[in-house]
């Protein structure tokens, strides 16, 4: 009995090969700068004395610089960009709106209010529970999200591009006065924390972090690519997605859920690191194509690796300049280029 098989044709190999050097490439690039990283800061390390105080060997002040100081930012700082790549690659295809981005939709603003009204409570930030930060962010970053969704939304015709953009403008705009006013009323300790966080800045983190934020991105990041196909259906538009048999309604609430929580729990840990959910998914669309199946993870990828490389150039060159100030050097013309290019 013959059984039909499935071949692929010339042009199909050569995209399979082209997306695999891609991703190869990546992946090779997050762990050259993240061993560029372990070397780099105030106290240097050559890469022997790296290698051997990875293995055991190091005198007890390089397991301190190495364990304690370093590797917990470096890794805090891939998995931050992994998951701000891949919230800005599900708002740009539920939205269908190439602007779309936690921080610039009111997202990152909604989470960093509830971050400061908690730490607010406590005398010393130092003080507070860490693992509550991704799960309070979570929440305020869902309601500024139903807020900015909410009235960007028309029954039949979907979310308008042109509303989401300007109503998260100003929901970003009304959060930050509240802010203002909160950080009036806090002390000198407390604000000085909040300063930190506003930059997005990843000195000071350690493993607390890491483990803090790495049970959302463990569970939230599968679940977008297990939806990778569906997540193709959407970003055909929503009459077209209905005449497909796609649940639209439901299967956006919870890619939006996902997206929510991947930001908010980044960013609680991170602070404010920006435009790193607007470049990360249209570079990786560049290098792999449309397809979710490939674009999640090569987003994840090159998300990644703009955090963790523009950690490292703050400590190497720019005396701990915070890593949201030079993602905002690079994501802010890009911004305007997008829209300049989008023509709305």
């Amino acid at each position: 009995m013959m059984q039909d098989t499935y071949v692929l044709s010339d042009s199909q190999k050569r995209e399979r090969r082209r997306i695999t050097i891609m991703f190869t490439v990546l992946a090779v690039l997050i762990v050259a700068v993240f061993l560029v990283s372990m070397n780099t800061g105030s106290i240097r390390l050559t890469p022997l004395e790296v290698l051997r105080t990875l293995f055991g060997g190091g005198t007890s002040d390089q397991d301190l610089i190495l364990f304690t100081f370093r590797l917990p930012r470096i890794v805090l700082s891939v998995l931050v960009g992994a998951g701000l790549g891949v919230a800005g690659c599900v708002l740009q295809a539920i939205t269908r709106n190439a602007l779309a981005e936690p921080g610039i939709i009111g997202i990152n603003a909604g989470a960093g209010l509830f971050v400061l009204v908690f730490t607010a409570f406590y005398a010393s930030p130092a003080a507070s529970p860490v693992y509550m930060l991704p799960l309070l962010a979570w929440v305020g970053a869902g309601l500024s999200a139903v807020i900015v969704f909410g009235l960007s939304y028309r029954k039949h015709r979907g979310f308008s591009s042109t509303r989401l953009l300007l109503n998260g403008i100003a929901i970003t705009a009304g959060i930050s006065s509240v802010t203002i006013v909160i950080t009036q009323r806090i002390d000198a300790e407390q604000y000085q924390f909040y300063a930190r966080w506003i930059s997005g800045t990843l000195s000071g983190q350690d493993w607390k972090f890491v483990l803090a934020v790495l049970p959302f991105l463990a569970v939230l990041i599968p679940y977008v690519m297990y939806k990778s196909r569906t997540i193709n259906v959407l970003n055909l538009g929503q009459t077209m997605a209905v005449g497909l048999g796609a649940r639209v309604t439901r299967e956006q609430a919870g890619l939006l859920a996902a997206a929510i929580g991947l930001a908010g729990a980044c960013v609680s840990v991170s602070g404010s690191i920006g435009f790193v959910g607007l470049i990360g998914p249209h570079l990786a669309r560049r290098l792999v194509g449309t397809k979710h199946q490939v674009l999640v993870p090569a987003s994840a990828l090159v998300g990644g690796l703009l955090v963790i490389a523009a950690d490292t150039i703050s400590r190497m060159w720019l005396q701990d300049t915070p890593t949201g100030v030079i993602v905002a050097v690079i994501g802010a013309p890009y911004f305007l280029y997008l829209m300049i290019r989008s023509k709305m």
